[in-house]
């Protein structure tokens, strides 16, 4: 059996860029309507990522989310500052809820046209606040950083009601 995961949008142009960095992925293919991305030659392998270009926008929370676990050597600061560079957005603080029983803790995003994604980082990544390796400083939301969506989640493997 293979999974593929399809990602609807309206603008693949700039969807393409936020989601192959977001995932470590290259375009493997397109068509008019359709990018198809896969993990790039040395990287762990994960389902096709496709993104689909439908017209209309975004209306509703997600009802379901891609978690993305970055390496150490990128850390959680360094994805949400290389994902806000191509339009990607923090949805509020930290989430820390599972930090002191699991050593996790993840970042709520929202791609360039609202599409919720966690940064997640796993035990062995630096709390949040303080930088990763190679890292130059705390990742922190600025001014302008919208507060968690209406309905988010608290946890990346809590369901939606």
């Amino acid at each position: 059996m293979r999974i593929s995961v399809v990602l609807d949008g309206q603008d693949l142009s700039l969807l393409r860029p936020f989601w192959c960095a977001a995932l470590g992925y290259e375009v493997a293919g397109a068509l008019e309507d359709f990018d198809v991305l896969r993990a790039r030659d040395g990287e762990p392998t994960g389902p096709v990522f496709i993104l689909q270009r439908v017209p209309e926008g975004k209306v509703h929370k997600n009802r379901m989310h891609v978690d993305v676990h970055p390496p150490l050597e990128l850390g959680v600061p360094g994805l949400v500052e290389r994902l806000e560079a191509l339009g990607g957005r923090r949805l509020g603080e930290p989430v820390t809820d599972l930090l002191a029983s699991l050593g996790i803790w993840w970042q709520v995003m929202a791609d360039p046209e609202g599409n919720e994604l966690d940064i997640v980082a796993d035990p062995g990544h630096p709390g949040p606040g303080h930088p990763g390796p190679g890292h130059p400083g705390p990742g922190h939301p600025g001014p302008g950083h919208p507060g968690p969506a209406p309905g988010t989640p608290a946890s990346p493997a809590t369901p939606a009601p």
